[in-house]
């Protein structure tokens, strides 16, 4: 029997009367934990119910890029509800959506065809798998032999089966591996502090990475591969791990040699969080599919896309025209209209700019201060986007036990009024499980002095947390 008190301090007792929830009736991520309540924001803060600020410097989840209540993004959103708060895109087009996707399109410099505007990092990975594949099912002669995908492990590309399938992230996916595709096959990732050999060069890795890939489009049968699928720097999974120079061209290489196409997720590290505002810009490569989400609408409207070159979109256009693939709430206008002004206030202030400038000053800060650090391991990133891992035993590189959960329980404590900062935990990043990092990646326009202060309040909450961890 289930009980539930309908009440502010509602119980659901299970079979055997424990008590496995109390409180609140949201399905929370944790049933065992008690969620703050966030009352408001303002600039780059949180404002909690109980009266603390908390600077949030790693934008959530890597997705406030112009900081909260900026009323110009309110209310051009506020306007397109009023105007049109939903659209039917089986019949219809709005002009901010024309508007938003001509701004990416264009924003490739001509090597993208067409954008298409999601609700989320997962469905726009979802969208871009059905569109490599029916690309080749469009192709003449037509390919549909092509089912598979080749992706990397240590990766993190959505949370939906598909795309769960696709990512390699080992906690994420442990539960539900029974349900997921099982035409994906994973290669290693480009880990320079975790994989590259000792005495190994960045040509000699990168190398050696190609070889790896071009044995599984052999092994797998390379006229059956639809894509490669990597992110540019490594989100959630690794902790902002960009690749050694010359690695993507190296990767396309091998796609090109067997008519596979490349996907890219931008997902995290896009939209000008590594200092330009597509990440493949650094790389010497344009993708055929590129994944875009978070500092696309900023956190003002959920939002994702897909942009596709015109290799894939003249494959389909010859085809049958139609993207067999679609959303109730695809292309929404409230949702573009607040990403589209955010674009423009990034562009208008040259935001992009100053998150390169910006991320040069966190970088060294913080490799000045935590950088000699006993059980900080690597500091690595680009842009506003850069990650802090942490081992037990630095001459070794040695993870922490997975039960010590040092990358939350630092997270959780600088929230703390004595800290009062927000950064974003991980793991995973030295095995796929073990391998504790934490995300610092602020909004583009944070000021100098705030730089200093996040470089300052990080390095205290490191020092603290480890005075007294013990394991």
């Amino acid at each position: 029997m289930v009980l539930i008190k309908l009440d502010s301090q509602s119980e659901v007792n299970g079979t055997n009367g424990s008590p496995v929830l109390s409180k609140s009736a949201v399905l929370h991520r944790d049933l065992s934990e008690d969620f703050l309540l966030l009352s408001s924001s303002e600039g780059n803060h949180l404002i909690l119910e109980d009266g603390r600020r908390v600077f949030d410097a790693s934008g959530g989840a890597a997705v406030s890029c112009i900081g909260y209540r900026n009323k110009r993004v309110a209310d051009a959103t506020y306007k397109q509800i009023l105007d049109a708060p939903y659209c039917s895109t089986v019949f219809y087009t709005t002009k901010v959506q024309e508007e938003l996707c001509r701004f990416l399109v264009d924003s490739t410099g001509g090597h993208m065809a067409r954008a298409y505007i999601v609700n989320s990092g997962s469905e726009a990975m979802e969208a871009a798998i059905k569109l490599a594949r029916q690309y080749f099912v469009e192709l003449s002669p037509s390919q549909p032999q092509r089912t598979r995908f080749i992706s990397r492990r240590q990766s993190y590309h959505g949370i939906t089966l598909g795309a769960l399938a696709m990512g390699g992230h080992k906690y994420r996916r442990a539960k539900f591996e029974p349900l997921l595709m099982k035409n994906v096959s994973q290669v290693s990732p480009c880990n320079e502090f975790r994989f590259k050999a000792p005495g190994e060069t960045n040509e000699e890795y990168v190398a050696r990475l190609a070889k790896e890939l071009d044995d599984e489009f052999q092994r797998v049968g390379p006229a059956t591969v639809c894509a490669f699928v990597a992110e540019p720097i490594v989100g959630a999974a690794q902790g902002c791990v960009p690749s050694v120079a010359g690695y993507f061209k190296a990767m396309k290489a091998v796609c090109d040699k067997y008519g596979a196409l490349l996907i890219l997720d931008e997902v995290m590290c896009g939209m000008g969080r590594s200092g330009t505002l597509h990440a493949w810009q650094q790389e010497g490569v344009v993708p055929d599919i590129q994944t875009i989400g978070k500092a696309l609408g900023g956190g003002y409207q959920p939002i994702a896309g897909l942009l596709a070159n015109h290799r894939v979109i003249d494959g389909i256009a010859r085809g049958s025209s139609v993207f067999v693939h679609g959303h109730t709430y695809q292309g929404h206008p409230a949702c573009c209209a607040a990403a589209l002004e955010v674009q423009r206030i990034i562009q208008e202030e040259d935001l992009v700019a100053h998150v390169a400038n910006m991320g040069q000053l966190l970088s060294q800060g913080l490799k000045n201060r935590i950088g000699g650090h006993p059980n900080v391991a690597n500091i690595r990133g680009r842009g506003l986007f850069w990650g802090v891992e942490f081992v037990s035993d630095k001459t070794a590189s040695t993870p922490f036990p997975e039960a010590v959960h040092v990358a939350m329980c630092i997270s959780k404590l600088g929230l703390d009024s004595k800290y009062g900062i927000n950064v974003y935990p991980g793991a995973g990043s030295a095995d796929g499980l073990l391998g504790d990092h934490i995300i610092i990646s602020p909004a583009f326009n944070v000021r100098k002095e705030e730089v200093e202060w996040i470089v300052e309040t990080v390095g205290r909450l490191v020092d603290d947390y480890f005075a007294t961890l013990e394991v």
